[in-house]
């Protein structure tokens, strides 16, 4: 009876509330995985323009992977994580060459396509597909913690309540009402409680709130990040973002990583682009590859 409550509740207000963006009128597969790939750990305001723009230049899997893994890179910029433009160039490639140029309409297919893992690969069978699975990211998984078990979920038993919430049929807006609750309302820190379409019927809302937060460490929810000041991670930013303006020669490498008194450190992270394929040594430069 609760789930039944917190599906009538939960799909209401999302009818009411949903926020409209350019991936939600779309049923095309590959923009949708195009926009589920710049959507993780990227703001929606950060992805808006670089979504327009991505899919004008490659509007197909086949035209993404007829262009050089640089180019890719150089229509990521902005979005950080350039490792997942690899992915995506990569991704296309796959189906130019194994699936006739077409996102595979399979989860076992599209968890084989390099970058795609359980969350967007569900994500496109839900949201281009309009199949009944239970899409578990941070947002959800909060909300499955917090709002329908009331504890913390080891990950089988996550994505299991996740499939079994599903509105037989209604897949695509139960699942962006999920999404968008946990990314507005049911918040990681001070929750908006008050204002929750659920809040009569979430059990650690009934419970009291009592701590430790259910959704603190379950499976889908995301642990502290790293500090991004002084990380490898900003060199390596550094690095790609100069790349776009050309190559660098290896002997500036370190200025440009903005370490210019650690050439060893500037040296291993560029040494680490090139294993991600995000970077090549070319006649004594570092380059996009081509």
């Amino acid at each position: 009876m609760q789930h039944t409550t917190i599906r009538e509740a939960l799909s209401r207000w999302g009818e009411e509330t949903r926020r409209d963006l350019p991936w939600r009128r779309t049923r095309d597969p590959w923009a949708v995985l195009v926009s589920e790939l710049m959507l993780q750990q990227t703001q929606v305001a950060r992805v808006l323009p670089r979504y327009r723009s991505f899919l004008e230049r490659f509007p197909t899997p086949t035209m993404c992977a007829a262009a050089s893994v640089g180019d890719v890179v150089a229509m990521w910029d902005g979005l950080g994580y350039n490792r997942r433009a690899v992915h995506l160039h990569r991704a296309a490639t796959v189906m130019v060459l194994e699936h006739g140029g077409e996102v595979p309409d399979t989860l076992g297919a599209l968890l084989a396509l390099p970058g795609v893992g359980p969350y967007t690969g569900r994500a496109v069978l839900a949201f281009a597909l309009e199949e009944d699975h239970g899409v578990l990211d941070t947002n959800a998984a909060r909300f499955l913690a917090r709002a329908v078990a009331g504890r913390s979920l080891a990950p089988r038993e996550a994505q299991e309540l996740a499939d079994r919430l599903v509105p037989a049929g209604d897949a695509w807006a139960w699942n962006q009402s999920v999404l968008d609750l946990g990314a507005t309302i049911c918040v990681k820190r001070r929750p908006r409680c008050a204002e929750c379409p659920i809040a009569e019927e979430c059990a650690w809302n009934l419970a009291g709130r009592p701590e430790p937060d259910p959704a603190a460490g379950s499976a889908g929810t995301s642990g502290p990040q790293s500090r991004f000041e002084g990380s490898d991670r900003q060199g390596r930013g550094r690095l790609v973002q100069a790349l776009r303006t050309g190559p660098i020669p290896v002997a500036r490498v370190a200025d440009a990583a903005g370490w210019p008194e650690d050439p060893d450190r500037a040296r291993r992270v560029a040494d680490g682009l090139v294993g991600d394929g995000l970077a090549e040594y070319v006649d004594g430069a570092l380059v996009l590859p081509a």
